[in-house]
């Protein structure tokens, strides 16, 4: 019932917009790049017969009304940033199929009882300020006065973008919704990996979100000449370092979901011929349930300690961020495989280990995630490709999932 070619016109033209002469697409948060994809969705929204407005966060939001404008509404859509040369179709989809998913009910004359707003985040990735879901954690009354003071490399805060764009930080609170006021969230995004193309699968279940913990690790020994200080005598903080990430890659693996990752690493002073003196890196470290990554949390900590103990090396772990998995409505999971059963698609369901924007709206409304597949699983890569149909077939499932919700009890 969607038009998939609009659809799929409509991604295309958002493509042009920060794309970068060495491939991807760039549109980082309150920049020149994401006011024009801004406009050109808040086009197509009112093509689309929306009543369109930005709230304080500067969160786009396309509404339609309902047969009772007083009851709940139903929220459904993504985001438009991205990181530095990513791809065309995270956050996007999400977006544009809400977009399509109300076009053709206004089109098709179909009216529900509850509103429904067609939202784009303001920066979901958090690739400018190394903060993110800022339009979430507006909407969910998160979002507090002091962590708008956070600065991006150049030195300018997200209060400081934001009064360039034409917001007003102080207004922020504006933004959160109301408790009750918000019925449910639900978002069509690309899976970001193999699981659905591994099974030939178009659509896939999310059962949840899970939550990134960051810590950083700081080691420091005593640098030394590589030639002239014995093994025995050394006090090596990258060979702890190593020894500690192969910990953090056993420890995650003994788990069905968990994942750990160590993304950036730095040794000081960094020569070819100098035992390092001092060692710093990051781990990411996920799972859908809280319990077992806390359990692995430890594990790693626990054996961290002893390992720098051993070979007479400090340690000092700091806290980056710690977000709590979100777990997918079982309504709404219900609500997304009995669409998908109308459209004759046989689906899984599976977790998501990237992060969204429904994190942060767990406390405000039940949550839910249609995912579409992923050609050879790659996402944040110019290379990052979902196919026309699959576009389609999502966002028909959405269609389908949100006309259900908005007139559902």
């Amino acid at each position: 019932m969607i038009n998939a070619d609009r659809l799929w016109d409509r991604l295309m033209q958002l493509g042009s917009i920060g794309a970068q002469e060495a491939g991807g697409i760039t549109r980082l948060s309150f920049t020149p790049e994401e006011r024009a994809v801004k406009d050109r969705v808040a086009g197509f929204m009112k093509e689309a017969g929306l009543a369109v407005r930005e709230d304080a966060a500067g969160n786009l939001i396309g509404r339609r009304e309902g047969t009772n404008p007083q009851a709940s509404v139903v929220l459904v859509g993504s985001h438009l940033d991205s990181v530095p040369n990513g791809g065309n179709f995270d956050g996007p989809l999400g977006v544009l199929s809400g977009v399509e998913a109300l076009q053709t009910m206004n089109e098709q004359g179909i009216e529900t009882e509850h509103p429904i707003e067609v939202i784009a985040f303001t920066d979901e990735e958090g690739a400018r300020f190394g903060f993110g879901m800022i339009g979430s954690r507006g909407i969910a009354g998160l979002l507090r006065p002091e962590e708008l003071e956070i600065r991006d490399e150049q030195g300018i805060s997200i209060a400081e973008a934001m009064a360039a764009s034409g917001l007003d930080p102080a207004h922020i609170g504006k933004a959160a919704r109301e408790p009750g006021s918000v019925k449910a969230y639900i978002e069509l995004h690309i899976e970001q990996g193999k699981v659905l193309e591994s099974r030939n699968l178009a659509v896939g279940v999310a059962s949840g979100v899970a939550g990134p913990l960051w810590l950083k690790f700081v080691l420091e020994g005593e640098a030394g000449h590589a030639g002239a200080t014995p093994m025995s005598l050394r006090k090596d903080p990258l060979a702890a370092a190593a020894e500690i990430m192969l910990v953090i890659e056993r420890e995650a693996a003994h788990q069905e979901i968990t994942v750990g990752t160590v993304g950036k690493l730095q040794v000081f002073p960094g020569g070819v011929n100098i035992i390092p003196g001092r060692v710093e890196f990051t781990l990411d470290l996920r799972d859908v349930n809280i319990a077992i990554r806390d359990q692995v949390e430890q594990a790693i900590l626990g054996e961290a300690e002893a390992i720098c103990a051993r070979r007479g090396v400090r340690l000092q772990v700091e806290l980056l961020q710690r977000i709590n998995p979100a777990v997918c409505s079982e309504d709404i999971q219900a609500a997304i495989r009995a669409a998908c059963a109308a459209e004759g698609l046989e689906t899984v369901t599976l977790p998501s280990g990237a992060g969204h924007d429904c994190m942060q709206l767990t406390g405000l409304c039940p949550v839910g995630m249609i995912f579409a597949r992923s050609k050879d699983g790659i996402s944040h890569n110019l290379a990052e490709y979902t196919s026309k149909e699959d576009c389609g077939r999502g966002a028909q499932v959405l269609y389908r999932t949100v006309l259900s919700l908005a007139n559902g009890k």
